[in-house]
């Protein structure tokens, strides 16, 4: 059965990714150079504060004056243990200037100017503070905390069909980090019950929260500082105990509450009858189910219109293959045959009474 996802269009993709990169990168660079601000302001008040002290000193000695521009780079070579001139000063205001320098750039070089630079250039060391960069940059993205089985099919998913997604966990493993990052999403690692990591997903400018989690009390704690911080984000959670749901949905505007059992149960139903299950959803207290089955030789469905057959047994047909062949919601005029592979649609009931009739054909026959 082919897959169905949303195509986005590539070109408009790309520009918004370049721009959102260049955006991050702003706000990293501004992040880091608030991180130090200090050694960073002191190294420009020795450089140039320095240089203009020192063109003053040398005045003073009787030296010609050098033009202001060349005095930052004066003290920028004694800081490095490289004397401006050739000539050594004689008067001792001069040598202790040349001497201090250096022990003054030492100080400023321990208090973090190199590790500016160093990081500025290798961001890569400061991975978490990109994320975060990057993150902050996303609108209308979805959020999913717990990045294990279940949260990391749901990032496929959503990062397939071209949906913006920050995740969140308190510990990554080093395979699920590099998947994230090849399919681009930001991970945000710190407790997702903390306001702060909620905050650096970018929780109010989000569409919706996932939360996938295998703790129904972590679950029920994130739900809650969720709803309090943004009353009207989509919620999606993970529930083992069922008798949460109605609560949840009730009282906390959850939107949907989904056990993996729950999901999981038709699936493994309809393969022990031969079955195939590809959808089950309920609508106001009614489920319904979409089906896959090859019809029979000789049953009900062979023979009948796809008109008919919609019309008699209450159900949608989306989709029929025949030798290879795929049409998607194919035209009423199309006769059914032996062989042929129907999708369809309709009540859960309905579905497990025409695939069980289909069956018992096969059986008799």
């Amino acid at each position: 059965m082919p897959s169905i996802r949303l195509v986005m269009p590539h070109g408009r993709k790309r520009r918004t990714r370049i721009w959102r990169s260049l955006r991050a990168m702003a706000r990293d660079s501004g992040a880091l150079l608030r991180e130090f601000r200090w050694p960073i302001l002191l190294f420009a008040l020795v450089v140039f504060g320095g240089g203009w002290l020192y063109g003053e000193l040398l005045a003073v000695a009787g030296y010609a004056r050098p033009a202001y521009v060349e005095l930052p780079y004066y003290v920028l070579r004694m800081m490095v243990f490289e004397p401006p001139t050739s000539e050594t000063p004689s008067q001792i205001y001069l040598i202790l200037f040349w001497y201090i320098t250096p022990l003054v750039a030492i100080f400023i070089i321990g208090r973090g100017a190199a590790d500016f630079i160093r990081l500025f250039f290798d961001r890569s060391e400061r991975r978490s503070a990109w994320e975060e960069a990057v993150a902050s940059t996303y609108r209308d993205h979805i959020i999913i905390l717990g990045i294990g089985h279940v949260g990391m099919r749901v990032a496929r998913t959503l990062s397939g069909m071209g949906f913006d997604v920050v995740a969140i966990d308190q510990k990554l493993k080093p395979d699920t980090e590099a998947e994230l990052a090849d399919m681009g999403i930001p991970m945000i690692v710190m407790d997702g019950r903390n306001p702060v990591a909620l905050e650096k997903a970018g929780l109010k400018q989000a569409q919706a929260f996932v939360v996938c989690t295998a703790s129904d009390q972590t679950n029920l704690e994130v739900i809650m500082r969720v709803r309090d911080l943004n009353p009207e984000v989509r919620i999606v959670a993970r529930m083992w105990d069922a008798q949460f749901s109605k609560q949840l949905k009730q009282f906390m505007g959850v939107t949907a509450v989904l056990s993996a059992s729950d999901l999981a149960a038709p699936v493994f139903a309809g393969s022990a009858v031969g079955v195939e299950l590809t959808q089950t959803m309920q609508i106001n207290g009614v489920d319904y189910s979409m089906i896959r089955v090859r019809v029979e030789q000789g049953v009900f469905l062979d023979g009948g219109t796809v008109g008919e057959l919609q019309e008699d047994n209450d159900m949608d047909i989306v989709l029929l293959e025949r030798a290879g062949n795929v049409e998607v919601q194919p035209a009423n005029s199309i006769v059914v045959q032996g062989g042929d592979t129907l999708v369809f649609f309709a009540r859960h009931d309905r579905v497990i009474d025409i695939a069980n009739r289909n069956r018992r054909a096969r059986r008799n026959g």
